[in-house]
C-alpha cells in the first residue's frame, strides 16, 4: 500500500548511515579486541587486522547505498521490493571492485566468491532496507534519531533487530575470511582462523545490540518515569 509521498531527506539518510557505519567501526574493534586473546589466531591478525578495517568501510558504503535507496522510497510513498533488493546487490559489486583494488596493496590475497556471498548479502539488504525504511518513517514525526527508534521499535524487538542484522554481517565476514590467502607459513591457521571469527563475532554481536538497545532507551534527566500504570513522573 502506498503511503503519502513526502520530500526526501537526504540529511536524516546520510545520518542513519553516519550511526550505521559506527556500529560496524565498534563492532569491528570489539572483534579484533577478542581476536588478540585467542592463540594462536593473533599471530595472523597483523595480516589481517587492515583488511577488517577496509572492510568495515566498504560494509559501510555498500550500507550508505541501502539507507538512502531507503529514504528514496519513502519519498515516493512506496516502500521498496524484490527489484531494488536486486537492483542494490548488482550496485554493492562496483563497492568490492573497489575494495579488492585497495587489498592487492597488501601481502594478503582474496576472491569474493559470490555463491557463498551472495545469499547472506541479499537478507543484509533486505533486512537494513526495510528497517531502514521504518526507522525514516517514524523519523517524519519524531524529534530525533533516538526518538524516532523508541517509536519504531519496542526494546526486545530492537536489540533482537540489531543483533541479527549484526549477524548477517559477521557471515558475510566469515565467509570472506575464507577467501583470503595468508602468507604460506600461515595458511594451515584459515580454518581455525574462521571458526574463531565466527565464534567472536556472534558474541559480541549479542553484546553489542543489547549495549545499544540500552542506550537507546536509557532514559534522559529530564525524560518522565514510567510507572506501570501508563502514569508518569519527572
Amino acid at each position: 500500500m502506498k503511503r503519502a509521498a513526502m520530500s526526501f531527506s537526504p540529511d536524516r539518510a546520510r545520518t542513519l548511515a553516519a550511526v550505521n557505519r559506527r556500529i560496524l567501526e565498534a563492532f569491528s574493534r570489539r572483534t579484533v579486541d577478542a581476536l588478540r586473546d585467542m592463540l594462536p589466531v593473533r599471530l595472523a591478525l597483523p595480516h589481517l587486522e587492515p583488511l577488517l578495517a577496509l572492510n568495515v568501510a566498504k560494509e559501510a558504503r555498500k550500507d550508505a547505498l541501502v539507507i538512502r535507496c531507503s529514504a528514496e522510497a519513502l519519498a515516493t510513498g512506496s516502500p521498496p521490493g524484490s527489484e531494488t533488493v536486486r537492483r542494490l546487490l548488482q550496485e554493492t559489486k562496483s563497492v568490492d571492485r573497489a575494495f579488492l583494488e585497495r587489498v592487492g596493496a597488501f601481502p594478503v590475497g582474496i576472491v569474493i566468491r559470490y555463491e557463498e556471498v551472495a545469499p547472506v548479502r541479499t537478507q543484509r539488504i533486505e533486512r537494513l532496507l526495510f528497517t531502514a525504511y521504518r526507522i525514516l518513517d517514524a523519523w517524519r514525526t519524531a524529534s530525533g534519531l533516538r526518538t524516532a527508534l523508541r517509536a519504531s521499535y519496542p526494546q526486545p524487538e530492537l536489540e533482537r533487530d540489531l543483533y541479527d542484522m549484526l549477524k548477517l554481517y559477521a557471515l558475510e565476514t566469515n565467509a570472506l575470511s575464507r577467501s583470503v590467502r595468508l602468507p604460506a607459513v600461515l595458511t594451515p591457521l584459515r580454518e581455525r582462523l574462521a571458526r574463531g571469527l565466527n565464534s567472536v563475532m556472534n558474541a559480541a554481536a549479542m553484546q553489542l545490540a543489547s549495549d545499544l538497545s540500552r542506550v537507546v532507551y536509557r532514559r534522559g534527566r529530564s525524560e518522565p518515569r514510567a510507572h506501570r500504570g501508563g502514569s508518569y513522573e519527572s
